[in-house]
Order: structure tokens, then sequence, then C-alpha cells
């Protein structure tokens, strides 16, 4: 963050001072802001939110005897702080939820946003791009940060900092030595992607698929389109002078990504294995779950060979590739740190392997159909011929309202699990089996679903039944808290486990 002073934080937050004195904050240094108290230092500012099980109001006073600068509040604290006023559109603020009953949270996010569109204003260097998409924004963003490093420091989100806190939180990360800074973008609806693009505008934005991602908020493939396209719409036109034009890097193998073309001011670049893309994927093999390709550019070709698990990443990868090149990357470079990139996010087709030969790949912060058949295809591939496969599936939230949708998108699921070859066992999702699903937990139903209550049961059913070579793959969204079981099934022995 660059440096500001508390009375700036307050001039350009639309805040008013309290706790101190003008001399006093116009002497105050703000060098980096926080929402968790216990990583507060000198120069921090602490952001006051309220949490399910705390406020961060109630923490103001810890915060200045840490040392830092002061609070950013939605209410007059007990410390130095700047208290925002209310925010004029609480309701895009919804993510806060039942915690923010007075607005005292909506207020410090407006606050917050202001600030980071502040910054980013003052960083004409930075080129800012933004990725979006039904599924596979945090591992692009990670391939984005591993081929973007080396043309210059790169600010990337931790984990999947995407929303009204984690967007503005990242933005503020960049200081004047930044050259780029990669931001994702999600949606809880219409219109929210728009407001994060006013906050940190994008030069380059990114859109990677339309799915099923959602489904819940939007209706509508068509509505979550609708959504996703508003980073392109918030693109500069590409035809200003010098780094200034916007640019559109949009999937040429999504139909309803490509049409998004249609939508933006800024220059359009596809990506894919349409022979239609402007960064193209040739001659793509898989081995034990990873790709290799050709990567094909109007400035030429490389090889790659990714490190990540999954056929899916070659989408990732290309897009990474087509950002890469519009600021200055070669086929080369670009190839050589693609090929190089490791996971960097934790729950994210994570592979372990056990010394007695069990493989885990934990891949339980997200989940949709589509996801989940990339990963059924990773899973066959990397176990290859004459190892057992396990499917340890919870529910996939979001895909819809409707029940009989709902179901059938989880029967489906485990259907294709089940034609990859894999043993299934649900967990805590009666929707994956069949109409006898409703039997005691660890019974098997028509479908060949095994079905079990929670995570303990299930931990307990694989400790009995996984043989040495066995693959097991956990999946779910992250509210159903299934990297407890891959945690699980990797506490049974405590040495020889390797990550890869």
């Amino acid at each position: 963050m660059i440096e500001m002073t508390l009375s700036e934080v307050a001039a350009v937050t639309g805040g008013r001072l309290h706790g101190v004195t003008d001399e006093k904050a116009a002497a105050t240094t703000v060098t980096a802001v926080e929402f968790d108290s216990r990583r507060i230092g000198p120069g921090g500012l602490f952001l006051a939110l309220p949490g399910e099980r705390a406020d961060g109001h109630d923490f103001a006073r810890e915060v200045t005897l840490c040392g830092g600068a002061g609070v950013l509040a939605g209410r007059e604290v007990d410390a130095p702080s700047v208290v925002c006023p209310p925010a004029e559109h609480r309701d895009a603020h919804t993510y806060l939820g039942a915690v923010d009953p007075e607005g005292h949270g909506a207020a410090v996010l407006a606050g917050l946003g202001r600030l980071a569109r502040h910054v980013l204003g003052a960083l004409p260097g930075l080129a800012v791009v933004g990725v979006t998409g039904s599924a596979g924004k945090t591992s692009t963003k990670d391939l984005l940060s591993a081929v973007l490093a080396p043309l210059g420091p790169t600010v990337a989100p931790p984990e999947s900092f995407n929303n009204e806190l984690g967007t503005p939180y990242t933005a503020l990360r960049a200081d004047a030595t930044t050259r780029h800074l990669v931001l994702e973008f999600s949606a809880r609806g219409t219109g929210h992607i728009a407001a994060l693009c006013a906050v940190a505008p994008p030069r380059i934005g990114v859109v990677l698929n339309v799915g099923s991602a959602h489904l819940g908020e939007f209706g509508s493939r068509a509505g979550i389109a609708q959504a996703k396209g508003e980073l392109v719409e918030s693109l500069p036109p590409g035809d200003l002078p010098g780094d200034r034009g916007g640019v559109a890097v949009l999937n040429a193998d999504d139909d309803a990504v490509a049409a998004m073309a249609t939508r933006t001011p800024a220059r359009v670049v596809y990506f894919g294995r349409s022979a239609d893309a402007h960064v193209r994927a040739e001659d793509v093999t898989v081995q034990a779950g990873r790709a290799s390709f050709r990567l094909d550019t109007p400035q030429g070709s490389a090889d790659v060979a990714l490190q990540l698990l999954g056929e899916h990443q070659v989408s990732n990868a290309l897009a990474a590739a087509a950002v890469a090149l519009e600021l200055g990357g070669t086929p080369e470079g670009v190839a050589a740190a693609l090929s190089a990139a490791t996971p960097a996010s934790r729950w994210r087709m994570e592979v372990t392997d056990r010394a007695d030969g069990v493989t885990v790949v934990n891949d339980a912060y997200n989940a949709n159909p589509e996801s989940m058949a990339a990963a059924f295809t990773a899973l066959a591939s990397l176990a290859g011929e004459g190892r057992r496969t396990w499917a340890v599936l919870g529910p996939m939230a979001e895909i819809g309202s409707d029940p009989g949708e709902v179901a059938a998108a989880h029967r489906d699921t485990a259907a294709a699990a089940r034609a990859a070859g894999a043993r299934v066992l649900a967990v805590g999702a009666p929707d994956y089996g069949g109409t006898d699903s409703t039997g005691s937990t660890g019974s098997t139903d028509s479908t060949g679903v095994t079905h079990v209550d929670d995570v303990g049961a299930a931990a307990a059913l694989l400790r009995d039944e996984l043989e040495p070579g066995d693959v097991v793959l956990v999946k779910a969204s992250r509210s159903a808290g299934l990297e407890r079981v891959a945690a699980a099934v990797l506490a049974e022995t405590t040495e020889g486990l390797v990550r890869r």
C-alpha cells in the first residue's frame, strides 16, 4: 500500500476522525490494512467488520495497543479511528448477511472500496488483471501470478479473496513497485462484478467459462453469462494509446463466453483449442493426470508440461498465457513459467501420497457439475490401469433451487463418477443415489453409491476399506467441510507423506 496519513484516509473514504486530534492524525502513517486484529502491526489500519462470533469494533482498543495506526470503523470506537458514513447501497454487501443488522460492516466495506480506488488511481503504471468464470478462477489466478512474476513485481489474492472485502483488500497490497495486480471477481447476483470493477478497474479482463456454479442465485446459464460479462463491459476502449488500452481475454471454446466480444469496448483476444483462438493449445497429451501441449501464439510456439493435475488446467494455462503475452512475455518464457507452476492455493487438486501407496486428491474447496466431471477425468488419468479409485463426494451448493433439478444434477454426477470407474462415497448427500438412498449409514444403494451421514463416518469407512495403491478424490462445495476427510485419511500415517 502507498503510505497515507490517517487524515488522508478520512478524506478519501468520506469518513470523520474520532478519538484523535487533527494534528496527530496528520502525523500518523498508514501502510497496510488488515481485517484480522492479530496481524496488526505498526502502520496497520484495522478493518472493524462484524462476524458470526465477534464484532471487530470490539477489538479496536487492542489494535492500538499493538501499535496499529487506527481503525476503519462503522461506528465510534475506543481508539483513533476513521468512522465511515453509512453505505448508500447496502444490498451490494449482502455477504455479511445477518451479522450486520446495523449496517456498520457495510459502511466499512464501502469506505474500504473508496480507499482502494484512490490508491490504484495513484499507481498509473500498474496493470490490473481481472478474472472471472464459473470454475477455475483461483487456479488461473495462481497461474497468472506465476507467469507475470518474471515480468515484474506481481500482487495476487491469497486464497479466494474475490468479494467486496477481498478485492479492495488485495488491491491495497499494491504499491509503487507493483507492476501487475491480479484480482478474482466473483458474484452472487447481477451487478456485483460491475461494483467490484468500480472499486478496482481492470485493464485486462479474463472470462474463463459459464457453467452452473451459483445457478441458484442467477436462475439460468444466461443469467450467469450476463453477470460474468460485466467484467468485459467495464474495460477501457482497446484503442487507447500506449499501454492503457483494454483487452478482453475470452474462451473461444465456450459459446457463452465468446459471445461477450460484442459487449466490450476492449480489444478481444481469444484463447482455447478452437482454430479461431489467438492463443491455442495444440497436440495435447495427458499422462498420469497431467497435461502437456504446444503453446501456439501469434508470437511463436513453445512446449508446456503442466505440473497441475487435470486436463482442464490447459484452458486455465492458455488464459494466463494470453495475459502474459499482452504484458510483454514471450512464448518461451511463458511456457517455462507454466511448466514450473505448482499448486499455490489449498484444497484445489492437492495430490498427496502416503507411504503405503494410497494417493489422496483434495479438491474440497468448490464443486459444481462441470468441475466434478473434470475431476473424475483427472482421477481416472492419475490412477491409470490397475489402481482402484474412490470419489468421496459432498453436496454441490448453489446449483439451483428446484429440488428435482438439484437431485437430478447430483444423480448425474454420481453416474459420471461411476462411469469413470470410481467407487462413490456420498457424505451427507442422499441426492447422489437412487430411490433407496436413505438407508442406514454405510449402505450401498441400487446405483452403487455408498452413503454415510458425516465426515467421521466417511473417515471410518475409508480406514477400513482402503488398500495400498488406491486413489481417493475428495470433492464438495466448501460448506461441506470435506477437507477433513482428506486430512483424516492422510493422518492414518505420520511417515512418508509426499505432496506432488
